[in-house]
């Protein structure tokens, strides 16, 4: 797989030097649009590593090499830019995200910060207090394990909803755990979904209930689903003009957020037909600020096999926006005991998790996907989650050919047994992970998996290099911030807000941990011969680094700021 990109990259560069110029005449190098000079080029192109300046032309790369000969293409037209001994990199891409999802993040409670329940009481209890009656609260981003004190009365960590419905009798509320895997509600939102004593668990989810039998509030997995409903259900009553609005607004937001923080490409995992409709509308009109890699989730396996050529978008909208793949996921989270494992959880020893789909019907979605030529992206965490996903990937590539080069994708991998780590090599499979999900995660991993199991196969990074599989990391936003340099931090040091270090045995290297954030999510967006790297040809997205995360102090890598945001040569964020 390396050799590949390696080989795709060569094709690029082939007959151009450092600052060659194909547009070169009789009358001398045209000029560049922009130069930005006096820095440190971190290229990531294996045929010129490092640089001082570099030249764009057009929206691409138009030469790279010492300021001296980047001097050359300078007009008196040309913007010039003094990086000022800041470092320049190829812009960041974001592996694993949820595009509209971050947008709406911002829109709603932000309830990450939250230390107890009755922390995140008392910011509904505020909701309501703005807000018409009926109206829905929503919230997202908390995590049971934050929770310091514990509940002192809980069930599976979270305490029953009554101080919640009673500060909103007239709001239903749904607030998202940090997961996305499972959700809480208040009374009225129960009430709306129709949940109560009698209502079963649904297959592949849990109503947690109290010691008499009534629902708690915590609905895991797909138990959430009814209350979602409910609420979308609200939502779609608003007018089209109204939802057009609120749509753009979430692509305002998400794009802000990912510029400020460097990135320029953004592997979304999972929107509907409609949504995409709408982002290709803005794509055509040249509205998206960033460039988006889609895939197709929340359709059933009928309506994929039907409308999956229509949507067919490669490159469109002036390399904007790309649809050619499809997700599904095969398990829920960890940290809400949804993982699917091969052994039962030590700290929960009656469940081994919550298989989110059949393996039949999985399967047939690959077998649709690759009829059609799509990726398929499958979240797996846990290690059978993982376990069965390669085997229904084995199965398709044996039965469609393995020839095609079809890059299908584990995403998360949170959780390997070590005889599946050779798998992802083989298999041609890319590892999309989250370095900043050990971090955060670490210090109640070994509570789900047990000390010696989440030594072996949690977030083994190192083994994967060293099987040689491509990683291309990413954050999962909004489940955690959109921040490159927070998960590149995580993935080189694997430290924790505790000071302690998760596992360091399985880091990654500094140039290892940006050749995941970079080429190798290029890689796996079939797009290594647009970006990823500095080099002739190449698209300008750039990202400038108020220093060199290559040589500075390990410490200071948290501490990184994102200067200037650059998309086809046009500075769409600077500090």
């Amino acid at each position: 797989m390396k050799l590949l990109i390696f080989t795709a990259v060569l094709l690029v560069l082939l007959g151009c030097d450092s600052a060659s110029n194909d547009d070169a005449s009789v009358t001398g190098p045209l000029p560049a649009d922009l130069v930005l000079t006096g820095g440190n080029v971190i290229t990531m192109d294996a045929q010129q590593s490092e640089a001082e300046a570099v030249a764009v032309r057009n929206g691409r790369i138009a030469a790279v090499g010492t300021a001296a000969e980047v001097a050359a293409l300078i007009s008196d037209a040309t913007v010039v830019i003094d990086l000022e001994g800041r470092s320049l990199l190829p812009g960041f891409i974001e592996g694993h995200g949820h595009f509209l999802g971050l947008g709406d993040a911002q829109m709603i409670l932000d309830l990450r910060s939250a230390t107890s329940f009755e922390a995140i009481v008392d910011a509904v209890e505020l909701a309501v207090a703005e807000s018409e009656p009926g109206i829905w609260i929503l919230g997202r981003g908390w995590h049971q394990e934050r929770f310091d004190p514990a509940p002192e009365e809980a069930y599976d960590g979270v305490p029953r909803h009554d101080a919640l419905s009673a500060v909103s009798p007239e709001h239903p509320v749904l607030l998202t755990h940090a997961s996305g895997h499972a959700s809480f509600a208040n009374a009225l939102a129960l009430a709306e979904a129709a949940i109560d004593r009698d209502t079963p668990d649904p297959e592949g989810g849990t109503i947690v209930r109290d010691r008499e039998g009534e629902p708690t509030g915590f609905l895991r997995q797909a138990a959430q689903m009814p209350v979602r409903r409910a609420a979308a259900a609200a939502r779609e009553s608003m007018s089209e003009a109204e939802q057009q609005a609120r749509f753009l607004r979430q692509v305002e937001l998400a794009s802000a957020e990912a510029l400020r923080h460097g990135v320029t490409s953004f592997h979304d995992q999972g929107t509907r037909f409609a949504d995409i409709e709408r982002l290709k509308r803005l794509a055509e009109a040249g509205e998206l600020p960033i460039r988006l890699h889609v895939a197709v989730r929340g359709e059933s396996n009928a309506d994929l096999d039907r409308r999956l050529p229509d949507y067919r978008m490669i490159g469109h909208g002036d390399n904007f926006l790309t649809v050619r793949s499809v997700k599904r996921a095969i398990d829920g989270a960890l940290g809400t005991h949804g993982a699917w494992l091969l052994e039962p959880y030590s700290d929960k020893p009656d469940t081994s998790g919550l298989p989110q789909t059949s393996i039949e019907h999985l399967r047939e979605t690959a077998d649709i996907a690759a009829r059609h030529g799509f990726q398929l992206h499958v979240h797996a965490i846990g290690d059978r989650g993982n376990r069965e996903t390669l085997d229904v990937f084995e199965a398709v590539f044996a039965e469609h050919g393995t020839e095609e080069d079809r890059r299908w994708r584990v995403e998360h991998a949170q959780n390997l047994h070590p005889d599946d780590i050779p798998r992802f090599m083989d298999l041609g499979v890319v590892a999309s992970m989250q370095g900043i999900h050990a971090t955060s995660d670490g210090p109640w991993v070994p509570q789900r998996l047990g000390e010696a199991r989440a030594r072996e196969r949690a977030y083994v990074w190192r083994s994967l290099l060293d099987a040689d599989a491509i990683i291309c990391n990413g954050t999962d936003v909004p489940v955690e911030p959109i921040s490159p340099i927070a998960s590149l931090h995580a993935s080189v040091t694997r430290e924790m807000a505790n000071g302690e270090r998760f596992f360091p045995e399985q880091s990654m290297g500094r140039l290892e941990a940006l050749w995941s954030y970079t080429v190798g999510c290029a890689f796996a967006g079939f797009t290594e011969d647009l970006v990823g790297t500095i080099a002739p040809g190449m698209l300008a997205d750039l990202v400038v680094l108020d220093g060199d995360p290559l040589t500075m102090p390990e410490d200071a890598l948290r501490d990184l700021e994102v200067h200037m945001t650059l998309v086809g040569g046009e500075i769409r964020y600077r500090r």
